[in-house]
């Protein structure tokens, strides 16, 4: 469920992508899917180069944002560390293995051409 204005939902979503990118996360996106589901206003999409990798790009947004008092509604993925997702309401992170992002190509399913940006291109 939404929690906050789409322009708050923006700023979380830069700010879980930039944490994502100081752990050398790979091929971040930004992605709008306000228009076409009512769950979130945007999903965060990043990869890692091992399990290990997917979770530390996690974990950094977990502490991250933690100390700003904003924590996960729901996360899903830890055990194996393939697929990773983390809901804040509005903006849900996916964190993905290499080939496990790959083989399910999340991106394809929700962007339309313009919905989206590539964070820190």
């Amino acid at each position: 469920m939404k929690t906050m204005t789409k322009e708050q939902a923006y700023e979380l979503a830069k700010k879980i992508a930039a944490a994502v990118d100081e752990k050398k996360g790979r091929d971040i996106i930004i992605i709008d899917i306000s228009e076409k589901s009512v769950l979130a206003d945007y999903f965060v999409i990043a990869g890692g180069k091992s399990t290990t990798a997917v979770k530390s790009l996690c974990d950094n947004v977990d502490e991250k944002l933690s100390k700003e008092g904003i924590e996960p509604l729901r996360r899903d993925g830890f055990s194996e560390s393939k697929w990773i997702a983390m809901d804040y309401g509005s903006v849900i992170l996916h964190v993905f293995h290499e080939e496990t992002r790959d083989y399910y190509r999340l991106e394809r399913l929700w962007i339309d051409g313009a919905n989206f940006e590539k964070y820190g291109e």
